[in-house]
């Protein structure tokens, strides 16, 4: 077993008491589930609370209700997370280097967040660095860039994110970029660039060589073969599931799914219903037309701070809840990109903060130990479990590190 810190350690004894009727019902033996679970490092390849981190009334640190966000340290131990993928992310900007700007300020906010709870939380740079904090009992922070408009045609952008610890970039959010296509999130847009440009292949190529996750989740289906063709290193979905579940533009067929195991890369499951339950698309599609124009509202409202809007947001949900599914519908995603790109391919991506309703049984960071009993209850080993939950990543990273190590060295080799 990996050392805990002191609040981890406290934690788990409210999470044997809290859970052990959950871990029941998904039919397996529940102390093995939470044995497996502890003893595995836990990594989440997505999650939006990173703007949290910049409101000073806002504290990691504490315990918040599961209708006030989905993370806090408290809970994230709880639920036996040890390593998370925090979002850098913001829409279109449209006065040039402001993008960068708001970037830099995110990823700072993730730095002093980890300076205020040295003792708890650490950013890693590397995955050797990831196993030491995990074995001294530190919560490992990492980050991605999400959207490849963030870099604004920027190499030196890019590298520069780099060296700040963002570990992977998502070449498209919702729209097109100057250079990759996107999947769009409710509709798929009709294609600019037919996937990839010249530019867009350099990019993944420079990606691969300072040791940067290539990021699929979100681009177009064309723009993900472009992306594995041009990748010299294995690429990640951070926060993408199964089409063949739910039909949806987020979600990878089965011959994307197939092509990412053979390209030697990972698919992290994402948790949102709409993407995963096309019942839930479908009533959700009636809600955000009903309730959509105000929800919309509400979060563009700052003017009286982010604590306020946030209280604002919390009571419109609870008068009116995002449709959810349950965490059977989950694991079926889980059993399906299992089956087809196999157990070596698979991980987590939540999408935590990042979606309005979360699975029943699902609802926040601290049920994760549910995950790993439900995979358990369906059959698959705990080999299986524990690669799913965090061993996939790490492979993966440690071979970006490996390809960047070899291009660099060509690099030298082609100076002297």
């Amino acid at each position: 077993m990996f050392n805990q810190s002191p609040l981890s350690r406290i934690a788990r004894p409210i999470l044997v008491l809290g859970l052990a009727t959950g871990f029941s019902a998904c039919g397996t033996n529940s102390e093995s589930a939470r044995d497996l679970h502890f003893n595995s490092i836990v990594v989440d390849g997505h999650s939006d609370t990173t703007p949290r981190f910049e409101d000073p009334t806002w504290s990691f640190g504490d315990r918040h209700d599961a209708s006030d966000g989905d993370m806090d340290l408290p809970r994230i131990r709880e639920g036996g997370l040890d390593v998370q993928f925090w979002s850098i992310y913001m829409g279109k900007r449209e006065t040039a280097g402001e993008a960068i700007r708001e970037a830099l300020e995110r990823i700072d906010a993730v730095h002093e967040m980890a300076e205020r709870h040295p003792e708890d939380v650490v950013v890693a740079m590397s995955v050797r660095e990831v196993r030491d904090a995990v074995r001294a009992g530190k919560f490992v922070s990492l980050m991605g860039i999400e959207g490849g408009h963030i870099i604004e045609e920027s190499l030196p952008a890019l590298r520069n994110f780099h060296r700040l610890g963002v570990r992977y970039m998502t070449l498209t959010h919702s729209f097109h970029t100057t250079w990759a296509d996107s999947s769009g999130t409710t509709e798929t847009p009709e294609p600019l660039h037919g996937g990839l440009t010249d530019f867009g292949r350099e990019v993944v190529l420079e990606m691969n060589r300072i040791g940067m996750l290539v990021d699929v989740s979100h681009v177009s289906d064309q723009t993900f073969f472009d992306a594995v063709e041009a990748s010299r290193a294995p690429v990640i979905a951070s926060h993408s599931s199964a089409r063949a579940v739910a039909e949806h533009t987020r979600n990878m067929t089965d011959d994307m799914l197939r092509a990412l195991a053979e390209n030697g890369g990972v698919v992290m499951i994402n948790f949102y219903p709409v993407y995963i339950d096309e019942k839930a698309r479908d009533e959700a599609r009636i809600y955000f037309k009903e309730h959509g124009e105000k929800v919309r509202a509400l979060y563009a409202r700052t003017d009286d701070g982010p604590q306020a809007r946030r209280a604002r947001l919390r009571e419109h949900f609870a008068k009116h809840p995002v449709p959810q599914t349950s965490l059977d519908v989950l694991l079926d995603h889980f059993d399906h990109a299992i089956d087809v790109a196999g157990a070596d391919y698979v991980g987590i991506g939540a999408d935590w903060d990042g979606v309005p309703s979360m699975p029943v049984g699902m609802e926040d960071v601290s049920r994760l130990p549910s995950l790993t009993a439900g995979l358990l209850a369906r059959g698959h080993s705990a080999e299986t479990v524990r690669k799913v939950l965090g061993e996939n990543v790490l492979r993966v990273l440690e071979a970006a590190e490996e390809v960047s190590r070899s291009m660099r060295e060509e690099d030298l080799t082609r100076e002297r």
